[in-house]
């Protein structure tokens, strides 16, 4: 039964005895990719041993993955024959019925797209976090927030067992409302970044902070991205709102990130 491994992402050795009882035991081991030709992939085990991954036993992957999971399946002369589809298959299994909406795990994103990030929680099973997911403030590309490579906690949003797929989400680790404005005070210069305008022109949302959204006047000719000099009007906690004022009219910046 497959048990979920952390994430250490170093270029571990083993010994000759873990790997021997490895393939007894069905561990399951994390190492580096060191290379690919036309039927294998290369991992790195240990000092003078090259774990070999047959094509057939790669399973979906990305080769901007540096690091894999995988199950010592053999060995001969070439050195040890190991598998990542049989992983992948064990830790999906484990996630759609083992896994429970709500639950924290860590994870990794593996990809980027415009509607959202792949985030590989173990063994090679991916999850999807949509964009709306990310965080409270709009965003027009996941970029924004994330990168490939890093790590970060999820939250299992929900899971179809069907379709055996898993849907994520992060903003909950930005902090709640609360959270975010504790340490701002009516009156307090800020700066912030618009990220949208009400459709009908009644204001411009502004992100002070990931999980943190308030709203200004609606003026023309600012332009999503834009960094702004802001005053805090009013707090309202009971409607959980921040009501704000551009005060430097030429604090152009269309440089987006946070």
């Amino acid at each position: 039964m497959y048990k979920r491994q952390g994430w250490n992402e170093i270029e571990k050795e083993y010994t000759l005895k873990e790997l021997n009882d490895a393939i007894l035991n069905h561990n399951v081991l994390e190492s580096t990719v060191k290379g690919f030709d036309k039927s294998n992939a290369y991992v790195s085990l240990c000092k003078g041993v090259t774990g070999i991954i047959p094509k057939e036993e790669l399973g979906i992957y990305n080769k901007k993955n540096k690091y894999v999971q995988f199950e010592v399946v053999g060995k001969n002369y070439e050195g040890f024959t190991l598998s990542r589809r049989k992983v992948q298959k064990d830790s999906l299994d484990w996630a759609i019925n083992e896994l429970e909406t709500g639950k924290t795990v860590n994870g990794i994103v593996r990809n980027i797209q415009p509607y959202g990030a792949f985030v590989e929680i173990g063994g090679g099973t991916v999850g999807l976090l949509h964009i709306e997911d990310i965080s409270i403030a709009r965003m027009k590309t996941p970029e924004e927030r994330l990168h490939v490579g890093q790590k970060i906690p999820v939250i299992i949003k929900n899971i179809d067992k069907k379709e055996k797929k898993l849907n994520l989400s992060y903003k909950e680790f930005l902090g709640s409302w609360k959270d975010n404005v504790k340490d701002i005070v009516e009156g307090q210069k800020l700066q912030g970044i618009i990220r949208e305008t009400s459709k009908d022109k009644r204001g411009l949302f502004i992100e002070l902070k990931p999980n943190l959204v308030g709203m200004a006047e609606y003026k023309p000719n600012y332009e999503y991205g834009e960094k702004v000099k802001v005053i805090v009007k009013r707090i309202i906690p009971e409607k959980e709102k921040i009501k704000l004022k551009i005060v430097k009219e030429n604090a152009v910046n269309r440089d987006t990130s946070c």
